[in-house]
């Protein structure tokens, strides 16, 4: 059984994009029933107040692009998304939120073996439906969503609840040198980073092969 840490953001574009090239070379090599998934938290924007900010002002002010630069940019993911089968919305009112709680939730979904469905949910709720991963109400419905208890979600975005594993987590990936997302570990021996295509994990998977056998 291999086991992947996958470092990455509800807001990260580029996080869905890996995440789907990983699913394919996992498909295409038969793996499913192989592989172990575990997300790590990283949040792109942990300053970021409470209503967010216009997604196009953040975009040019944080990566320092022109309208024009960041019109390509997006396009660029629309492409590579659908590319990979995913269908990015990016609506011209569009914000960026902190992401907090919905690590915190993230967290607590694992225990209950249901942290992939809750991560990819969210990657909806916020490239497809364009909603809120801060919003309490919108998390609940996510949450709902993947079959995981309300009352107890509720609880957890309530209290301070696994604030102080959250925080673990992404010193630990700090000190890892992870510094962009997403990151790839494998076995805890190999780190892939960014929207990679699905060969480059393919050939991973075929190198963790060889080494088994000797």
């Amino acid at each position: 059984m291999s086991t992947i840490e996958i470092i990455s953001d509800v807001s990260c574009p580029w996080c869905v994009i890996g995440y789907r090239s990983l699913a394919s070379a996992i498909s295409q090599l038969g793996l499913e029933d192989k592989v172990e998934l575990s997300w790590r938290p990283f949040e792109l924007n942990p300053d970021m107040g409470e209503e967010g900010q216009d997604r196009n002002e953040h975009i040019q002010q944080k990566y320092g692009l022109s309208e024009d630069q960041a019109l390509a940019n997006r396009q660029n993911l629309i492409d590579r998304g659908s590319d990979n089968g995913y269908e990015f919305n990016f609506p011209e009112d569009g914000r960026v939120y902190n992401t907090f709680n919905a690590h915190r939730l993230l967290h607590w979904a694992k225990e209950y073996s249901l942290q992939t469905e809750l991560k990819l949910e969210l990657f909806d709720l916020f490239f497809q439906n364009g909603g809120n991963p801060s919003s309490k109400e919108e998390l609940m419905r996510t949450v709902e969503k993947v079959g995981l208890s309300v009352d107890l979600a509720s609880k957890v975005i309530d209290s301070d609840q696994y604030a102080k594993e959250v925080r673990a987590e992404q010193e630990l990936s700090q000190h890892q040198g992870v510094s962009a997302v997403p990151t790839f570990i494998f076995d805890n021996k190999y780190m892939v980073s960014g929207g990679q295509p699905a060969d480059v994990f393919v050939n991973v998977f075929e190198q963790l092969a060889t080494e088994s056998e000797d």
